[in-house]
């Protein structure tokens, strides 16, 4: 039986809904209102001339520039960052920031900014990522095609967080065959939370997400618009975008270790089988 939709809000977070002219915190998301034990997630926007500050205690943090461009300041002096004027218009720049380091940002144009927290007492050093570092891939065949951008794999050198854009076409499947990561049983799967931020493009468009679990019969399906989140505690968790509408959306991951081992759905994996060539529309985007 599946269970009704109600407490839905302990999964999905709605952003604000600010006019376009206008400054402000877009989600706002500590760990402790999230209710889970690794990360805190926020989105802000910045009209030219504003500064956002930010420093790490007994935290590390990864900031994406989702769209516009900045003055970014992280101790090496003004750096000049920025080159996509939204997702769907190119590779990000994207800031890791280990515990004790701080960091400012200070609005060129309108930009809008991703940050995720998790506690971390490591001593490691900064680093700028820029369109030029990151790997595109394209993954799956037909419509369960995609395009994988890795922004912070495991073998960057961070503490915890693992960050991944995915870029899904009108009608596709994603995170197809559905897998999960919910059990420390390394190397076959490690326990690591993770959050899906949406963006659509047209962005009155919306995506389904089923979150289910093959040991329990609670089961949900969250239907996700531009702006919202998605908290993945447990269980298997994949998407399917509406027809005629792009989704892309920016993975942040951290648990019990760093790595990307997976369980998928043994009932679903066949289908890998079928898959011929990608959907011609991929890649989505190129840096």
């Amino acid at each position: 039986m599946v269970e009704n939709q109600k407490n839905d809000g302990e999964f999905i977070v709605h952003s604000q809904n600010l006019p376009a002219e206008r400054a402000g915190e877009l989600l706002d998301l500590p760990r402790q209102k999230a209710n889970w034990e690794w990360m805190s997630f926020f989105v802000r926007r910045l009209r030219p001339g504003d500064v956002y500050e930010a420093r790490t205690k007994k935290e590390e943090a990864a900031f994406v520039l989702l769209g516009g461009t900045c003055f970014c300041n992280w101790g090496l002096g003004k750096e000049h960052i920025g080159k996509r004027k939204n997702v769907f218009e190119g590779f990000p720049y994207a800031l890791y920031l280990p515990t004790g380091n701080g960091v400012t940002f200070t609005a060129d144009t309108v930009c809008e900014i991703a940050e995720c927290r998790v506690p971390s007492e490591a001593r490691l050093q900064p680093k700028l990522i820029t369109p030029a570092d990151i790997v595109s891939s394209l993954r799956g065949g037909g419509n369960v095609s995609r395009q994988i951008v890795d922004v912070m794999t495991p073998a960057f050198p961070a503490d915890k967080l693992i960050v991944v854009e995915v870029y899904t076409p009108g009608g596709n499947w994603s995170s197809y065959p559905p897998h999960k990561h919910d059990v420390h049983d390394p190397p076959t799967e490690v326990d690591l939370d993770e959050i899906y931020y949406y963006r659509i493009n047209p962005p009155d468009g919306f995506a389904l997400q089923h979150l289910y679990s093959r040991e329990s019969e609670v089961e949900r399906t969250l239907k996700t618009s531009d702006g919202d989140a998605v908290l993945v505690r447990s269980g298997y968790h994949p998407v399917v975008a509406g027809p005629g509408y792009d989704v892309y959306y920016l993975n942040f991951l951290a648990g019990s270790s760093r790595t990307m081992a997976v369980t998928e759905d043994p009932q679903h994996v066949w289908i890998r089988s079928t898959w011929k060539e990608p959907d011609p529309r991929l890649p989505l985007v190129r840096g």
